[in-house]
């Protein structure tokens, strides 16, 4: 009786939880998951910032993915990303605002409030370690694989 239970339990229990993020797009947003996969990966010290951190990430093989800015000023930047990602087979998404990376990956104080305030602008990110599982993860690794390993973000 116990062998029956425990598949009538394992089977229900992991089909919801994939489900749920990707059956109400409304309630997930790709900026909204990719701000949640950052703040994971910063709790879980997987976040590589700025030119030197993240070049020597990606030149290793470290990364998982990659976030880069679309309205980064140096274009050598952007170009180098680009082309270790490329290299690499890293999945790159770009975003569209350096201020808001640098607020999704922490580089920014918070106010009493809970608002960011004193925002640090961030070119690039990349995720090392991803920390656990979550259905933010599941559902920016959906969309890089609905999209291809470079996708900008809309």
């Amino acid at each position: 009786m116990s062998g029956s239970e425990d598949e009538g339990a394992a089977v229900p229990a992991p089909a919801p939880i994939p489900v749920a993020p990707m059956a109400g797009p409304g309630d997930l947003t790709i900026p909204d998951a990719v701000k949640d996969v950052l703040k994971n990966a910063l709790i879980h010290g997987g976040l590589a910032r700025g030119l030197h951190e993240c070049t020597k990430a990606l030149d290793m093989r470290k990364a998982v993915m990659c976030f880069l800015a679309k309205n980064c000023e140096v274009d050598q930047y952007s170009r180098l990303v680009e082309a270790l990602c490329k290299e690499h087979k890293i999945r790159l998404m770009k975003v569209d605002d350096k201020a808001a990376l640098g607020e999704w990956a922490g580089l920014c104080r918070l106010g009493k409030d809970g608002k960011a305030k004193k925002i640090v602008n961030c070119n690039c990110v990349v995720v090392t370690d991803v920390g656990h599982s979550t259905p933010a993860l599941d559902f920016v690794m959906k969309y890089f694989e609905s999209k291809g390993f470079s996708t900008e973000m809309s």
